[in-house]
């Protein structure tokens, strides 16, 4: 027999030559996918091309945001809850039209709503913040749909006129759901202020969208149905939405109980904001009321919510755009800059008014026009989180809504005064053009308010 000597002897068997070495090596790789261990002093080889990579995927900043516990389920049913806040307004004056035939009266019923709730919203807020939100939304919800029961009654079998309005009246304890929705995030957020921007964002795109989808889903209702479906099924829907919204405890913020803050109208930089806000809120109120006049004087009343739709299609898009951006820079100089856009952009319907005598022009001007709109309200909103006193977030927000609500107002009078009583009315292709010079005077004195520096500088640096 051969003589053997002890394999400890020798080292490994692999190693007898370079070529043995090199096969095993290769035969290693194609049966296994392994690289050998190299032995001390040998080079290590770079890894086989087909080797497997492993993939990471970065979420999107909207991902992340829902990756939060609880964060999807009160989103949806704070969307729910808002989608009938588009409609309660065009369901009344459908309702109160059709049956008494009066445009007048119905406006004016809608006014009063509208005042009550500027006056009504501070004080329910106020108590959110002290109590809860489940403790208070709910209640205030079931009056504000008792009210809305009562409208219908009164409609429905021919009550005095007062009923109208003292029933309408009794909707104002309706709570802002979008702010009770913008209070969770900022609690949750509070320590991500790159997150916290990106929620807001969604917020506002989901405004966008209930006053985009709210008023066609009420004309369908009110006209296909009968005269009292849209704010029924309104009225229905936001009772619903509030309670499950209520239901999500977990990322609920704490009741702050009694504060000795001082009240958000007394914080710095907060009245020249809401002054901003009711300016803007003139912006949207006369592009409204003046787009329905134009389109009327055309012949084409009808499309006069299609075309107002892609207005708020485009802030909805601009808005959700503007929140996947990694924001820089003190809020403020950026808030400036939106309001100077959205100067800028309202020009376009104007000029495309007064140039082409065109709706089929006008609408892409629209669609152009809104993009502005959602990132200066996401970044006007922020301004009020922080500037907002501790324990107050949610009536801070609230006296913006109301700002809003109260510009609003005000504009659509101003713009339907001037769409009628304009010098150019019913000449050649400018016949209603000048009341589009409404929304952009407005923006522009909204811009001047913000151009006014305020000793609230230091804390919004931060943003």
């Amino acid at each position: 027999m051969p003589h053997r000597e002890p394999a400890e002897q020798h080292g490994p068997l692999l190693t007898v030559t370079a070529d043995t070495l090199v096969a095993a090596d290769f035969t290693s790789r194609r049966t296994s996918g392994a690289t050998p261990r190299k032995g001390r002093g040998e080079p290590r080889e770079k890894p086989h091309r087909t080797r497997t990579r492993r993939r990471t995927t970065t979420p999107t900043p909207y991902r992340a945001l829902f990756q939060h516990p609880g964060t999807l389920r009160f989103a949806a049913a704070a969307l729910l809850a808002r989608l009938p806040m588009g409609m309660f307004s065009v369901s009344a004056i459908l309702m109160i039209a059709g049956a008494r035939g009066s445009y007048a009266l119905a406006g004016a019923v809608v006014a009063t709503g509208l005042g009550a709730t500027a006056l009504v919203a501070p004080w329910t807020a106020r108590l959110v913040d002290r109590h809860g939100q489940a403790r208070i939304a709910v209640p205030a919800t079931a009056v504000a749909l008792l009210g809305g029961l009562s409208l219908i009654a009164c409609v429905r079998w021919n009550a005095p006129d007062w009923t109208l309005f003292a029933s309408y009246a009794a909707t104002a304890p309706v709570p802002n759901t979008g702010g009770m929705s913008r209070a969770r995030w900022a609690h949750l957020l509070k320590d991500d202020p790159a997150a916290l921007h990106t929620a807001n964002s969604f917020e506002q795109a989901a405004d966008e969208l209930c006053f985009m989808l709210g008023p066609v889903l009420a004309a369908v209702l009110c006209t296909t149905l009968f005269p009292e479906a849209g704010t029924l099924v309104g009225g229905l829907l936001c009772m619903t939405g509030v309670l499950l919204f209520a239901a999500q405890r977990a990322t609920e913020p704490p009741p702050t109980g009694r504060t000795t803050a001082k009240s958000p109208l007394r914080a710095p930089g907060i009245p020249p904001l809401l002054a901003v806000f009711l300016a803007t809120g003139a912006v949207f109120g006369s592009l409204e009321v003046v787009t329905i006049a134009y389109a009327d004087a055309r012949g084409h009343a009808s499309w006069a919510g299609v075309i107002l739709g892609l207005q708020a299609a485009g802030s909805c898009a601009a808005g959700l755009a503007y929140g996947a951006l990694r924001v820089t820079g003190p809020a403020e100089r950026r808030f400036r800059r939106c309001l100077a856009a959205m100067t800028a952009l309202m020009a376009l319907p104007w000029l495309t008014a007064a140039g082409t005598g065109s709706l089929l022009f006008l609408a892409p001007a629209l669609l152009l026009a809104g993009m502005a709109t959602a990132p200066t309200m996401v970044t006007a909103m922020a301004l009020v989180q922080h500037r907002t006193p501790q324990g107050r977030l949610n009536e801070g927000m609230t006296l913006a809504v109301t700002g809003l609500l109260g510009g609003i107002a005000g504009g659509s009078a101003l713009g339907g005064w001037v769409a009628e009583h304009a010098p150019a009315a019913g000449t050649g292709f400018a016949s209603g053009a000048t009341g589009f010079a409404v929304p952009v005077a407005a923006a522009a004195l909204a811009l001047l308010i913000a151009m006014i520096r305020t000793n609230s500088r230091a804390p919004i640096d931060a943003l």
